[in-house]
């Protein structure tokens, strides 16, 4: 009744909220995308999506289908790799932003573990631009993070928008700096920050540098100062900066998959982890 190709296509769709992000993930026309949404939607009788020119929304069927799609497509996948008889082995490198720290990746990474019990896989979190770094010296076989603006590698995950964030009860003056919590270089999001308060001729002041995230949260909730963050990521206990504030606007920040070149096994279980985070990427942001 689903059928797999269709089921991976409405993923990309939902992931990216977007026909034209998702043809390009997937390799396929826009045409033939629009196409799986409606014989999927034919086949559950329900509107999966809101779309108009401009935006592309879950309905609530849409929402639902989500956790449906993700398990039918894993025990595809499993049943595959039985009748094959196809074993996954080696060492694995992989590498994830700081930004998942709070996330259901580990989720995914369980998940991968238990139907690949025969890959060694080595997990290393960092900033992202450190992460692209170590993957173009060859210490890494897969990396999922930020990419910085105008970069064609990586095979997109989701794309958001960066916001300001911080306690609710802290209130910036318009006559003073604004305090930053950054993390060191060559962090992206820190670069994107500073850039657009230069642009806008805005004075500011780094109150907090720390390469944990857990370690700029800490700041971000004692109410030290603000942060440049993913919309889709808000902790809790943060909240965006309201617009009257007059801080300038970020633009948006794409999350990716890049993969290395390293020839042997670590290439089959890369393409499988990477199958598996992008069937499951909607678990690795808020809506």
């Amino acid at each position: 009744m689903y059928d797999p190709p269709h089921l991976r296509t409405f993923l990309a769709v939902a992931q990216t909220l977007s026909f034209t992000q998702a043809a390009r993930r997937l390799g396929l026309r826009q045409s033939t995308v629009s196409q799986h949404v409606r014989r999927l939607e034919d086949a559950t009788g329900r509107q999966l999506f809101l779309r108009d020119t401009h935006s592309v929304e879950l309905t609530e069927d849409g929402e639902a289908m989500l956790g449906f799609a993700r398990r039918i497509l894993q025990v595809h996948e499993q049943a595959t790799a039985y009748f094959t008889g196809t074993r996954l082995r080696g060492r694995l490198r992989f590498g994830a932003s700081e930004d998942f720290v709070l996330t259901r990746l580990p989720e995914i990474l369980e998940g991968f573990r238990h139907d690949h019990p025969e890959v060694d896989l080595e997990l290393t979190v960092e900033l992202s631009g450190t992460l692209h770094e170590q993957l173009t010296a060859g210490r890494l076989d897969l990396v999922l993070a930020k990419r910085r603006p105008q970069d064609p590698r990586g095979e997109l995950v989701w794309r958001d928008r960066l916001v300001w964030i911080g306690a609710e009860r802290l209130r910036l003056a318009p006559d003073r700096p604004v305090p930053l919590i950054v993390y060191p270089p060559p962090g992206i999001t820190r670069a994107r920050a500073l850039e657009a308060l230069e642009e806008q001729g805005r004075a500011w002041r780094i109150v907090c540098t720390s390469g944990s995230l857990n370690g700029l949260l800490a700041a971000a909730r004692a109410g030290l100062g603000v942060m440049a963050h993913s919309r889709g990521l808000i902790p809790p206990g943060l909240v965006r900066i309201p617009e009257r504030a007059g801080l300038p606007e970020l633009g948006e920040t794409d999350f990716v998959l890049v993969q290395g070149h390293r020839p042997g096994p670590a290439q089959g279980a890369a393409r499988a982890l990477a199958a598996a985070i992008l069937a499951g990427g909607d678990r690795l942001y808020r809506r």
